[in-house]
């Protein structure tokens, strides 16, 4: 094996700009899929759940050959609860292609990633995707994106950044807008004329920094980074420094580099590449590795401290069991320990009571994906409303976490999102009025935000967007009213019945449909009013010999609300759990039976 002439690259963007439908792109004009080979649509996205909801939710590598270099590709996240992915993404780079958007412009997430590439030195290339929209505002975005970068302080080697035009989904680069191009050739042209190839320092000691992580069953905990000086082969001897100094040796048992979508064992890879490795179980972000005699770390990476908490629990419903194959704590303590291999971000501590958890994350995203991927494992449990984390500083004020929100509604809509964000503690930063759409920008206590998603999509009857990105600590803000309206909680067992259903409409909204299994403390609904209200929906009409004396009306029945698992914990209150299992989410009261319940609130 040779040393290779190295570029790494990381797309970044909003989510939807098109990162994963570029490096489709990127994949498929390469060469790498053999004649038989059918690609799918974005096919770094191979988890089902960043299928289903058409978001990059792991950052992934792959690698390209284009003449003689090798392209490492990297396809970030887009979501603001999983930032800290691509943080640490933009150290192993040596540029960046910024997606825009050709109508929407720079966005909120496009600002933070692009802050921290520009920090780093790096200088990106613009790329203006989807140039075939009708609403398409090509000069107006590149202006905006121009502003951007003079906002961020960028150099002027950084600000004199090239830009291509493009639509990602049919493989199409331009250098020129009204150019005729067939491929992404132009791009390839950019990024090798652009970047110059990683420097060779294989004769150097080897300076490796892992950047993620990865889990195998087979071969334990593995770590992915870039090889910043130096060589590293199969069955070497390394030190590991930790970010607080501490220095533990082990050997590589396996090492991977990417070719194509797919990792390759290699018994040697060069300065510049990025490898994977094993053989260090207790490697983590931000370590180094170095040859036993030549310790020199690099700065360690700082990993984003959680904001939000859950308490995971057993689920102690009478329908437990009835479709999960895990429901004991031992399998979900064993569950969140094999997250915590890869999940950095992740918190996970014992509480007093051995049958819960309590989960911290960076914010409702990140800890319901990871809910959703346990329920489809095969997990059953129950989870509290989500906690903000609260910190003290030096002075022992109390801080709270606040999000930066930008805001895009229809003019008409804006009042009630004011007016709401107000009731919530927000303060509106910015404000401006485009034509039809009202753009604002606020500055909201991430416990504001909590159950206001499905709030603000009622609001603006499903026209407006909305982008929230952790912002800092700041002093705590005062109380907050939530959810005014109750709880419909069910006082039966059984089966939930047409009749009853039509008879309890006017009363509130349900979350069931008749023939649904309910039980005693199952909430089967929202209240109209700011009480619980106890109910039976499984009382059936009266079998009788004596006829009715008009003939019985059909009995329409309002469409329920289908929860999500994103909803439903948008929706309980402190006395209320969402109970999770692989084929239901349901909601139910902390206590079951009202007598329990009435004990608990005296």
């Amino acid at each position: 094996m040779s040393h290779n002439k190295i570029i790494n690259l990381a797309v970044i963007a909003h989510v939807d700009a098109g990162k994963s439908t570029l490096v489709d792109a990127f994949l498929n004009q390469s060469g790498i899929f053999s004649e038989h080979e059918i690609p799918v649509d974005q096919i770094m996205d191979s988890n089902d759940l960043e299928r289903e909801r058409g978001i990059t939710i792991y950052s992934k590598n792959c690698s390209i050959q284009y003449k003689d270099i090798k392209i490492n590709i990297v396809d970030t996240p887009g979501h603001a609860d999983f930032s800290s992915e691509v943080e640490r993404i933009i150290k192993t780079v040596d540029t960046v292609i910024l997606l825009v958007d050709s109508a929407e412009g720079p966005m909120p997430q496009t600002r933070f990633v692009l802050k921290k590439a520009l920090e780093e030195g790096l200088n990106p290339i613009l790329f203006i995707n989807k140039i075939d929209k009708k609403d398409a505002r090509v000069s107006e975005v590149v202006d905006l994106v121009y502003e951007l970068f003079i906002d961020l302080e960028a150099n002027n080697e950084q600000l004199d950044f090239p830009i291509l035009y493009g639509i990602a989904k049919e493989g199409i680069a331009r250098k020129e807008l009204d150019q005729e191009s067939s491929d992404l050739q132009p791009l390839f042209e950019t990024i090798v004329n652009h970047v110059e190839p990683y420097p060779n320092y294989d004769d150097q000691p080897l300076q490796l920094q892992i950047s993620s992580l990865a889990y195998d069953d087979y071969v334990g905990r593995l770590g992915i980074g870039r090889i910043f000086k130096g060589t590293v082969k199969k069955n070497q001897h390394l030190v590991v420094i930790d970010s607080q100094g501490n220095q533990f040796k082990g050997t590589v048992s396996n090492l991977f580099n990417y070719k194509g979508l797919n990792r390759q064992a290699v018994s040697e890879a060069f300065s510049g590449d990025i490898v994977m490795l094993s053989g260090f179980p207790h490697i983590s972000i931000g370590d180094t590795l170095c040859v036993v005699n030549h310790i020199d770390p690099l700065p360690p990476i700082l990993i984003e401290e959680p904001t939000l908490s859950m308490n995971f629990m057993v689920n102690s419903s009478p329908f437990a069991g009835l479709s999960g194959k895990y429901v004991t704590s031992r399998n979900i303590k064993e569950r969140l320990q094999k997250e915590l291999e890869v999940n950095v971000g992740l918190k996970v501590e014992e509480t007093e009571s051995t049958d819960t958890f309590k989960v911290s994350g960076r914010g409702e995203l990140h800890l319901t994906i990871l809910i959703e991927n346990m329920r489809r494992e095969g997990y059953e449990l129950a989870i509290s409303k989500p906690q903000v984390i609260f910190k003290h500083d030096d002075n022992d004020r109390l801080l709270e976490p606040i999000e930066d929100i930008i805001i895009e509604v229809p003019n008409g809509f804006s009042g009630s999102v004011i007016s709401k964000l107000s009731i919530r503690k927000g303060e509106l930063l910015d404000m401006e009025e485009k034509e039809k759409m009202t753009h604002m920008t606020w500055k909201v206590p991430t416990r504001g935000l909590l159950g206001y998603r499905s709030e603000f999509i009622n609001d603006t009857h499903g026209e407006g967007t909305m982008v929230r990105h952790f912002r800092d600590f700041e002093d705590y803000k005062g109380d907050i009213d939530f959810r005014t309206n109750g709880s419909m909680v069910s006082v039966a067992t059984g089966e939930a019945m047409t009749y009853s259903i039509f008879n309890l409409q006017e009363r509130g909204s349900f979350f069931i449909g008749p023939q649904t299994q309910v039980y005693e403390g199952m909430i089967v609904g929202q209240a109209s009013r700011d009480i619980d209200m106890e109910v039976n929906p499984t009382k059936n009409k009266k079998a009788t010999a004596i006829r009715s004396s008009g003939a019985d009306e059909a009995m329409k029945l309002v469409p329920h609300r289908v929860l999500t698992l994103e909803s439903a914990i948008e929706y309980i209150k402190e006395d209320e759990l969402v109970e999770v299992t692989p084929e239901a989410i349901r909601l139910r009261k902390r206590h079951l039976s009202a007598t329990a319940r009435k004990r608990a609130n005296r």
